[in-house]
């Protein structure tokens, strides 16, 4: 039987002030779920799972101390330093 661990990630505060600080210009509220780390239980196997925001329902998923950001799954990379002018 496959057993799956999964350990909470909080994300840092560096990367929650730059998301927020971003947000205010657009002026939402965003709703940030923090990411995990998914381990197989008795195998080398782990998935590190971002942390995702919600911004006026459109889904962006961020990882800790990484220059870019996501929109809606992994292809779509952008840098951390433009997220303002996706909000707007």
């Amino acid at each position: 039987m496959i057993t799956i661990i999964k350990n909470e990630i909080k994300i840092s505060e560096e990367l929650l002030s730059k998301i927020r600080w971003a947000c205010t210009f657009s002026k939402t509220n965003p709703k940030i779920i923090n990411g995990a780390l998914r381990i197989i239980k008795h195998t080398n196997l782990a998935y590190i799972e971002p942390h995702r925001a919600i911004i006026n329902n459109k889904l962006y998923l961020f990882f800790n101390e990484h220059d870019y950001f996501y929109i809606v799954n992994l292809k779509n990379k952008y840098l951390l330093k433009n997220l303002k002018k996706f909000l707007n």
